[in-house]
């Protein structure tokens, strides 16, 4: 298929792109290069500098013909997102909404959408499951459970078909070392523990340590995004077959603590890793875990590459890769 990656220099997108590129798929990036990276970019593939709040340009895109698109355009920083909602609102959910018109406009039906586990806030059971009620406890979250509503409707009424994806955390990196094009200016735990590992940063702020869980800190349900990628894929395919659409959730159904995180960190890392215990983050529920039952069933779909080694090590392993390539341009 000729499929269109939007956000497709960023840290997910990248790795979607790479996915699809290994199943055969013909690719083409479009992205304002905001957050993604050059870097991030693969030469065989087209490259489109854009920006999904114009209209035209995200027309123009559609206008070369395309059979399938991924959405990966979003900001993602939950924190962020309760204290800025205006630049939520314009970016996740106007983009998003110019991103719909110019795709049926052209033809293009069938969509893969970059969720989250966000939408559903303070779960009322564990592990989470797709039927669980939704009630998103910050703003990123609340705009994600907005675009859902957008697409079933556009699905009654414009014919288009679409996987929703919902996960929480993603995190790791390509284990074949291809990419490691670092996030800028990151806000999730791994990466910015990583920058304390390497001396970028002078500590790590955990937010809230008197949660009811077993140390305190909030409970994550981790997945690496290779593994995020392959199910994008598998979702891609799966609706431009069967021309239906599908909402799921991906996860491990494994939460690991903040302060776990930490302390694996620290011994694969074999740096300290300054911590510092602070106050909660509004919008944080205490835990999320999903379970993803349906996605195994429906695509097949098993995450290989979740463990907690795996993703802190994968992620190290990006880090040295990227200071060691810094370090020897500035020789």
């Amino acid at each position: 298929m000729k499929v269109l990656v939007i956000g497709g220099a960023g840290y997910i997108g990248s790795h979607v792109v790479k996915e699809l590129m290994e199943k055969g798929h013909e690719v083409t990036v479009f992205d304002n290069l905001s957050s993604g990276l050059v870097q991030n970019l693969f030469p065989q593939n087209e490259f489109i500098a854009g920006s999904i709040l114009h209209e035209e340009e995200i027309n123009a895109a559609f206008a070369r013909g395309f059979d399938a698109f991924v959405d990966l355009a979003a900001f993602k920083a939950a924190g962020e997102s309760m204290i800025k909602p205006e630049k939520y609102s314009i970016n996740n959910i106007s983009g998003t909404m110019n991103i719909l018109n110019a795709a049926v406009d052209n033809g293009c039906l069938n969509m893969v959408f970059s969720s989250s586990a966000a939408v559903f806030g303070e779960p009322q059971y564990l592990p989470i499951d797709e039927n669980h009620p939704k009630n998103p406890e910050n703003y990123y979250g609340f705009t994600k459970l907005k675009i859902e509503e957008f697409m079933a409707w556009y699905e009654k009424l414009k014919g288009l078909h679409f996987a929703s994806l919902r996960y929480f955390n993603a995190a790791g990196y390509d284990p074949t070392g291809v990419l490691y094009g670092l996030e800028k200016n990151p806000a999730n735990l791994l990466p910015v523990m990583m920058e304390v590992a390497c001396g970028t940063r002078e500590k790590i702020n955990i937010f809230g340590n008197d949660y009811a869980t077993r140390d305190g800190t909030c409970i994550r349900d981790y997945i690496h995004v290779t593994d995020l990628a392959s199910a994008h894929v598998l979702a891609l395919e799966y609706i431009a077959s069967k021309k239906e659409s599908l909402t799921l959730n991906l996860g491990t159904g494994n939460g690991i603590t903040v302060t776990e995180m930490l302390e694996a960190t620290r011994r694969i890392t074999g740096k300290e890793i300054k911590a510092e215990y602070v106050g909660r983050r509004a919008g944080d529920p205490a835990q999320l875990t999903a379970t993803s039952e349906l996605a195994k069933k429906v695509l097949g779909w098993e995450p290989k590459y979740s463990d907690v080694d795996t993703l802190i090590g994968s992620t190290w392993k990006a880090y040295q890769k990227y200071y060691a390539e810094q370090k020897s341009l500035k020789k």
